[in-house]
């Protein structure tokens, strides 16, 4: 951010207009990023310190969803096809500022181990009280092994094996804000994935008595 503020500042831009659009695209980015992380952190401390407030209503899940879609598609630096499906659910009793992190996290992870073209389906139904959201993709796949470490905070070591597969470094503190949000709504997640082949996780929502 800093660098690409100097190169603005210095003017050295001002008869190139695309390559400036470009740095103050990638500030943005890079901003929102930083936003994201540090709203992670805070989140992480106050589940750990039990004074997280949870502000849970029914949230809509097709504007939800069309919405992170349409942003994430536009980042994206590769092709991506997605796919959602709503069997009776569309709706989930859920704070919606952590319902949407939460997604957002899964759908970047989906794209960034992954390879070129990525497939996503989003499948939100509803079984026996429980509001289930399930993120499909057809990416690298997490080992056995893996799966029972990568929702520990700070977990690295699943995302630098695969790396060398072509994948990017470091799950960070994602898929542990995912795990904490959805223990603090008394549901849970769940990761199913072959290596090589698809990762599927499940998010669990009690549904509103």
């Amino acid at each position: 951010i800093l660098m690409a503020a100097h190169v603005l500042a210095g003017g050295k831009l001002a008869d190139k207009p695309e390559k400036e659009e470009k740095y103050r695209r990638v500030m943005t980015e890079e901003s929102e990023h930083l936003l994201a992380l540090s709203n992670r952190v805070l989140m992480l401390t106050q589940l750990d310190e039990g004074h997280l407030e949870l502000h849970k209503e029914e949230v809509s899940l097709r504007p939800l969803l069309n919405d992170l879609i349409a942003k994430i598609s536009l980042k994206a630096n590769k092709k991506v096809e997605f796919n959602t499906v709503y069997h009776r659910c569309e709706t989930v009793y859920a704070d919606a500022f952590c319902l949407r992190e939460v997604l957002g996290n899964l759908l970047d992870n989906a794209i960034k181990y992954s390879r070129e073209e990525v497939k996503i389906d989003i499948i939100c139904e509803s079984e026996r009280g429980i509001c289930k959201i399930k993120v499909c993709d057809n990416g690298l796949g997490i080992s056995l092994k893996d799966q029972s470490r990568i929702f520990n905070r700070f977990e690295r070591s699943a995302a630098a094996a695969r790396s060398s597969k072509g994948g990017a470094t470091g799950f960070g503190l994602g898929l542990n804000y995912v795990q904490q949000v959805m223990l603090a709504h008394e549901g849970r997640v769940e990761v199913e994935s072959e290596e090589g082949r698809f990762s599927e996780f499940t998010l669990y929502f009690p549904v509103r008595s």
